[in-house]
């Protein structure tokens, strides 16, 4: 399986409900949020071309505070990949994949 296949599903059980499928924002429990959730396919475009891998990798694992993901007591990205799997290499590895996902979405 390709990073960018198994960012792609857990893409879909862990943003898509926010961001929609298509990483534009508009996901079923979008309405709901206070804040609308930002076009992940627009951060190569507003970074002047060039993907933020090192920022969606920090945002990813928990490091940055986004205030939409929650509060810094609950982060919701990094605590949910080492709830499912300790192993400290193996959260690095699937926000590596999530990253390259996201990655393979930006608009060109």
């Amino acid at each position: 399986m390709t990073p960018e296949i198994a960012g792609q599903e857990m893409f879909r059980a862990y943003c898509a409900s926010c961001h929609g499928l298509d990483g534009r924002g508009k996901g079923p429990a979008a309405p709901a949020l206070k804040k609308q959730p930002p076009d992940l396919t627009l951060f190569s475009k507003k970074n002047g071309g060039k993907f933020p891998r090192t920022r969606v990798n920090s945002v990813l694992e928990g490091n940055d505070f986004i205030t939409e993901h929650g509060s810094r007591d609950m982060p919701i990205w990094g605590d949910a990949f080492r709830a499912a799997n300790r192993e400290e290499s193996m959260v690095k590895i699937k926000v590596r994949n999530l990253t390259a996902y996201i990655e393979s979405i930006q608009q060109k």
